[in-house]
């Protein structure tokens, strides 16, 4: 190894600690929109789903995306490890990439119907705040690792890289679901190149057309070059209803009626395929 098992888990749990900390705290200060539920029942259940989440990736998944970089560069797989790159631009290119890559992943969980049985999970949460960031269901993280497994084997980045990759990702997801209010003139200065949560808040509107906008998690570019961009729900922000329209319910607050969503005989045809349409 690169010497960075000694440090992966550590820097990722204190910047997702510090980053968690920072957005709870702008939330409470500063809140956008007005809770449905209260966190402690929320709370509960979206981090006892990622407590399931680190344990599936540790019994489905051995090796993780940032080992498997430097398995790569030792057998020379993938085209970063083929070509003298500097290590500056092979992390700018890595994290440019990579983004890409989650962008087009995220399309894809809401255009093919089994992916969207477990991605679903992360969508019927009916507040969006800090919490709704790392809101996915554990069968979808052992997809998504699996992803990005190939990924950086196609790309044979740094295990650095990877690294930064994957902490930034985490970062930036907390952030852009995050229910604080960022000032106006910031959000307009930051969407331009970043996804801010107001942003990102238009794509978990109970409206399809919505929903099926705004995927990138980082970088904001990806969807205006893919034309999946929407500047603002119609409804608005206060006004606007969060979550799907066949789980409008207090179910989403539940563990076990989230876990076993995806397993539902029902997938609620509104939502499969996605509709061009705005409204539901």
């Amino acid at each position: 190894m690169s010497g960075l098992e000694d440090i992966e888990g550590p820097l990722r749990l204190g910047v997702f600690l510090g980053v968690f900390a920072l957005m709870a705290g702008l939330e409470a200060v500063w809140p956008r929109r007005q809770r449905k539920f209260s966190r402690a029942r929320r709370w509960t259940t979206n981090g006892l789903i990622v407590v399931i989440d680190s344990v599936a990736l540790r019994v489905f998944v051995p090796v993780l995306a940032v080992a498997m970089a430097d398995i790569a560069a030792r057998n020379s797989w993938g085209l970063f490890n083929n070509v003298g790159l500097p290590l500056w631009a092979e992390f700018l290119l890595t994290v440019i990439m990579l983004d890409l890559a989650v962008y087009a992943q995220h399309v894809a969980t809401h255009r093919i119907p089994i992916l969207w049985r477990v991605h679903k999970v992360h969508h019927v949460d009916r507040d969006i705040d800090v919490t709704t960031g790392a809101r996915f269901h554990p069968v979808e993280i052992v997809i998504s690792m699996g992803f990005k497994i190939i990924c950086v084997l196609a790309l044979g980045p740094a295990a650095g890289a990877v690294l930064a990759f994957e902490v930034l990702l985490n970062a930036s997801a907390m952030f852009n679901h995050a229910n604080f209010r960022l000032p106006r003139g910031v959000d307009a200065a930051l969407r331009p190149i970043i996804v801010t949560p107001d942003m990102h808040r238009v794509h978990h509107s109970v409206y399809v057309g919505e929903t099926n906008s705004n995927y990138g998690f980082f970088l904001s570019v990806w969807d205006r070059i893919f034309k999946t961009y929407i500047a603002q729900p119609q409804d608005g922000h206060d006004q606007m209803t969060i979550g799907i329209s066949d789980h409008q319910d207090d179910g989403p607050t539940s563990l076990l009626w989230s876990l076993m969503l995806p397993f539902q005989r029902v997938v609620p045809a509104s939502h499969i395929p996605p509709s061009s349409d705005r409204n539901p």
